[in-house]
C-alpha cells in the first residue's frame, strides 16, 4: 500500500472550478478562443503553460494562485463554516411593517394631489 500523495493535477482543478461556477466546457472554450476539445485536453493535463493558466484564471474570475491552491475540502470547509456561523440562518426579516410604508406613501400622494387641486383652484379664481 502506497502512502504517496496525489500528484498536482491543475487540469482537474480547472475542471472542478468550472463546474462549481456552472460553466460548460463550450463556454470556457469560447471565452479562451479555443475549441471545446482543447479545453477537454487541457482539463485532462497535469500541467498547463503559465500563460494559458493566466488566461483561464481571468475567465474564471480567479487568480492563478487560487486555482493552484484549490481543493474541494477547502470549499466544503468554507461553506460548512458559513452555515455554522449562522450567516444563512439569519433570514430576511423586516424591522418595519411594509403595509405601513405603503399607507404612508399613499398619504403623501393624496396630500400632493390636494395641494395641486388647491393651486389649480386658486389659478381659476384669479381669472
Amino acid at each position: 500500500m502506497s502512502t504517496a500523495t496525489k500528484p498536482y493535477h491543475i487540469g482537474r482543478k480547472i475542471s472542478r472550478i468550472r463546474e462549481l461556477k456552472d460553466m460548460k466546457q463550450e463556454a470556457l472554450a469560447q471565452a479562451l478562443g479555443m475549441s471545446q476539445q482543447s479545453v477537454s485536453t487541457m482539463e485532462n493535463s497535469e500541467t498547463i503553460d503559465e500563460e494559458k493558466l493566466k488566461e483561464v484564471a481571468k475567465v474564471l474570475g480567479m487568480t492563478v494562485e487560487a486555482i493552484k491552491n484549490f481543493s474541494e475540502e477547502a470549499v466544503i470547509n468554507y461553506f460548512n463554516n458559513i452555515y455554522d456561523q449562522g450567516v444563512f440562518n439569519t433570514g430576511n426579516y423586516c424591522n418595519f411593517n411594509p403595509l405601513d410604508k405603503v399607507i404612508e406613501l399613499y398619504e403623501r400622494l393624496v396630500q400632493a394631489e390636494k395641494e395641486k387641486n388647491e393651486y389649480l383652484e386658486k389659478l381659476l379664481k384669479e381669472k
